[in-house]
């Protein structure tokens, strides 16, 4: 009986083995159809499945060649966030008074916000949306005895210094909300909304009909023409750091659901400055001087005064709901902002450079080749990144075993049935996570095709992806 049943364990193995055997077979003949598609001609792809029990490599191919990552890039920022931040991780805004406050409650001084580089600060996603922020500090002012300010708001924005877009993003990306770049006082994610109105004909003028919230300190330059019914959004914002001026060029489709663009801000430290001191006075409480910011104090050779008192301070969501968002809606700017701050808290300057240096030094630790990881930034935007899908899977597959990881895995988007994180940019694109097939077994998967040519690559992309379901 006893040998019956080991025969019968045995064959259910070897079943099992040939099944595996098989799918793999299938997966190497699905990719390299992909690699004959015409789409491909003039591309190079490349795909690393690893078993994510083991992480014995089932399949590879181009996989020490680095490639161009899109947002993919972003489950490694996540990953490396998580193990030098933790999952607890939260940001601190503080609101304080410089100088004194009078028996009659003239403050002669300023308010300042100190920034700690918070990307959710304001944010709609969160329980502390602009109105409750602008609210809490209201109360914690009038709480001090501030009635009158003789001075003026100013936004520290200083640990992340001048530097906001890391080198080598794309002009045409830097002005608009996804190229919104980072602030030591971030505001509503950096970003702001222009309402528009395409004309009744192609080739009319396009309306600008307000902006949300009302940003009167910035010109916008209206190159916009209407296009034809059906083409809908090809409009770009063309509005660099610390500028005032905004160019909008493109076209707006006639029939368009959407009522505008979003459009990244300028100096959000000042933003956020000058919406509390539009706040202040809607209420009656006066400042003597125009809002302003540490980097404009700076420029104007103006000291920063020394801090009397705190009187208010913000915790951000912890990391694990920032990367919830962070993966699942892709937001650059959070991917900015951790490299940043995985810096400073490895004790070195809040940079982009300082970051990536940190990032790819974590993982040389972890027996990842340095080589293999040539990172440029934290949100993947960049052309200039090139990372090899095996570093990239080898990252996802050790990661498993902390305890962060299943936050992690949550925020992983699902596409094709799989948990995946997608990575776009012009004509790249790509996919990374996980997969469990029906007979649960567990893959790690990293995919990604750089120069392909035409459109609806991802259904091909998949296509490959599906003999591992």
């Amino acid at each position: 009986m006893r040998l019956k049943i080991y025969f019968l364990l045995l064959l259910v193995f070897a079943a099992n083995i040939t099944i595996a055997q098989n799918r793999i077979q299938n997966l190497e003949k699905a990719f390299n159809n992909l690699l004959n598609d015409e789409q491909a001609k003039h591309a190079i792809a490349s795909l690393c499945i690893l078993d994510a029990n083991t992480g014995k490599t089932l399949y590879a191919k181009n996989e020490q060649i680095g490639l161009a990552t899109a947002s993919t890039l972003k489950t490694i920022t996540a990953a490396t966030a998580f193990s030098i931040l933790g999952k607890d991780f939260q940001f601190q805004t503080t609101l304080a008074y410089t100088g004194t406050i009078t028996t009659d409650g003239i403050l002669k001084g300023n308010l300042i916000i100190i920034g700690s580089g918070d990307p959710t600060l304001g944010s709609w996603r969160y329980q502390n949306k602009e109105n409750a922020v602008l609210t809490q500090w209201v109360t914690a002012i009038k709480s001090a005895g501030i009635k009158k300010i003789e001075g003026t708001v100013i936004g520290d924005d200083r640990i992340f210094g001048t530097q906001t877009t890391p080198e080598g993003w794309v002009w045409q990306d830097i002005g608009n909300y996804y190229g919104a770049g980072t602030s030591g006082l971030a505001w509503r994610e950096n970003q702001f909304d222009i309402h528009l109105k395409p004309g009744s004909s192609t080739a009319d003028e396009v309306k600008v009909v307000k902006t949300v919230p009302a940003t009167p300190y910035v010109q916008i330059i209206n190159e916009l023409k209407t296009g034809s019914p059906g083409s809908g959004d090809r409009s770009y914002a063309f509005l660099p750091p610390y500028s005032n001026v905004a160019y909008l060029r493109g076209s707006w489709g006639m029939g368009i659901s959407k009522s505008g663009i979003s459009v990244a801000t300028p100096d959000p430290a000042f933003d956020c400055a000058f919406r509390l001191q539009d706040t202040l006075k809607r209420l009656g409480i006066s400042t003597s001087q125009q809002a302003t910011t540490a980097r404009l104090m700076n420029l104007n050779n103006q000291v920063i005064p020394s801090v009397t008192q705190k009187i208010s301070t913000i915790s951000s969501p912890n990391l694990s709901e920032i990367t919830y968002w962070f993966l699942k809606k892709s937001i650059n700017l959070y991917g900015e902002s951790l490299l940043k701050t995985i810096a400073i808290k490895s004790g070195k300057a809040g940079t982009t450079s300082k970051g990536a240096e940190t990032e790819i030094n974590f993982w040389a630790d972890k027996g990842i080749d340095k080589t293999a990881l040539n990172i440029i930034d934290g949100s993947g935007l960049s052309p200039g990144d090139r990372i090899t899908t095996s570093a990239m899977a080898s990252v996802l597959f050790q990661i498993q075993k902390e305890n962060w990881f299943p936050d992690y895995y949550k925020a992983l988007p699902e596409y094709n049935g799989m948990k995946i994180k997608s990575g776009t940019i012009n004509d790249v694109s790509a996919f990374a996570g996980y997969h469990t097939d029906a007979a649960g077994n567990k893959y790690v998967i990293v995919i990604n095709i750089n120069n392909y040519n035409g459109s609806g690559i991802n259904k091909k992309l998949f296509k490959v992806l599906d003999e591992l379901k």
